[in-house]
């Protein structure tokens, strides 16, 4: 969606607030795309900060479906979005060839983009579905949250493995 900032950047002193829904029901990036579970209107503020510049504020949250990073069970992650952003008039701006991520176009603001770019700075690190995630296995792929399973647990240390190879190669030494 689009909102018009031509009294933003003309008219001094303006202050304007708006809601505007999020319209997009995906969200995608170089880790996967999200479906978009919840999502609240972005409340903006808009307001002249000087000849041809605006200050773009809002606040929104997003719920996306991702995984856990453990055990892969779908987790609702809720993303809070608050930003503060100032933008200058095309006639005013000179353009940026190195700005892939512009939500100005022209005169307009191009909230699903802006909120894109928020989202894609506001991502966790790590999913977790609760904070003593077991995971799964490694050799069956057992939830082990759900419990134990019967795969022997001996992991080698990689280090030692010309050791290994000695006794169990029958090599001399």
């Amino acid at each position: 969606m689009y909102v018009n900032l031509t009294d933003a950047f003309t008219v001094a002193g303006k202050v304007e607030r708006i809601s505007v829904p999020i319209e997009m029901d995906h969200f995608s990036c170089k880790y996967g795309e999200y479906k978009l579970t919840d999502k609240s209107p972005v409340a903006l503020v808009l307001s002249n900060v000087g000849v041809g510049k605006a200050r773009v504020q809002g606040q929104a949250e997003v719920t996306l479906g991702m995984n856990c990073d453990r055990c892969l069970k779908q987790v609702d992650q809720i993303i809070h979005l608050d930003f503060d952003q100032e933008v200058m008039a095309p006639d005013v701006a000179q353009p940026d060839p190195d700005d892939d991520d512009s939500f100005v176009d022209g005169y307009e603001l191009n909230v699903e983009q802006l909120v894109n770019t928020e989202i894609t700075v506001n991502l966790p690190t790590k999913v977790l579905c609760k904070a003593d995630c077991k995971g799964i296995c490694r050799q069956c792929g057992k939830d082990l949250n759900a419990g134990e399973c019967k795969c022997d647990g001996f992991v080698p240390d990689p280090r030692l493995a010309a050791i290994k190879d000695i006794f169990y190669g029958n090599k001399e030494v």
